[in-house]
């Protein structure tokens, strides 16, 4: 099983599948949409179940995910719940519950004192990375196994969901 991924295989790939798109038949369109949420459902499996492991709740975990992978190592709570897809009140005692666990910290926004912002503390950064030597441990055992086509499959769907579509590509 060859692991070398060719991204012109993969750029032919994403506008094969964006093709067939449009036609009556689909299949193969739904093959790289079949293939792509495969291996992300799979990886983000492996995230949750190591975060339950570490004694975490998977949708915290990835709140610090957030607020420790943004620019300036801080979010506002707004900002969480968008990020996360859940309603800012749900943020707000997902925040509360982590500072509680001492992963995060929270303090004021000197420009806008109404505005709190969430920032990931020493115990909350160590978590993160032992998360993630975890996680990695076991994704790469799951990538391993995956045929080089099955690879490229999911990458070209990936291209289309984020835009990068053969019409809209640069």
């Amino acid at each position: 099983m060859s692991s070398v991924i060719d991204l012109r295989r993969i750029l032919d790939k994403r506008d094969a599948i964006e093709a067939a798109r449009t036609k009556a038949n689909k299949h193969a369109y739904f093959v790289g949409v079949a293939e792509a949420r495969y291996v992300i459902r799979r990886a983000f499996r492996i995230v949750e179940e190591r975060a339950k492991a570490a004694g975490i709740d998977p949708l915290a975990h990835q709140a610090l995910i957030q607020i420790y992978g943004s620019p300036a190592k801080q979010l506002p709570v707004n900002q969480i719940a968008d990020r996360l897809d859940i309603p800012s009140a749900f943020a707000s005692n997902l925040v509360k519950a982590l500072v509680k666990a001492g992963y995060a910290a929270r303090r004021r926004d000197p420009e806008d004192q109404r505005v709190m912002l969430v920032s990931v503390t020493e115990d909350g950064r160590k978590l993160l990375v032992k998360i993630d030597e975890d996680v990695q441990f076991h994704v790469d055992y799951f990538t391993t196994n995956l045929s080089r086509e099955e690879k490229e499959s999911a990458l070209s769907i990936l291209l289309f969901y984020v835009g990068l579509s053969g019409k809209h590509s640069p």
